[in-house]
């Protein structure tokens, strides 16, 4: 268990430095018209909003997923 748990925050840590360098690659070597294109008007804060995207989409998915098991399940403990 520890080392699936090792394993996804690796890849979890990779991803958000890849995407990181990406987009610091993308505002160095990109005119500003296309960087508001690719990154949106706040160019600052695209990593923190990705990360808050991500949050927001697990929590909603979790949330539908607990509902699920509370219809399915708490029918049958009553």
């Amino acid at each position: 268990m520890f080392k699936r748990l090792f394993w996804m925050s690796l890849g979890v840590c990779i991803g958000i430095v890849a995407v990181t360098k990406a987009q610091a690659y993308i505002k160095a070597n990109t005119p500003d018209v296309a960087r508001q294109f690719l990154l949106g008007p706040d160019q600052d804060h695209v990593t923190v909003r990705t990360l808050e995207g991500l949050v927001n989409e697990f929590n909603a998915a979790r949330r539908a997923r607990e509902a699920e098991l509370n219809a399915k399940y708490a029918a049958k403990v009553d």
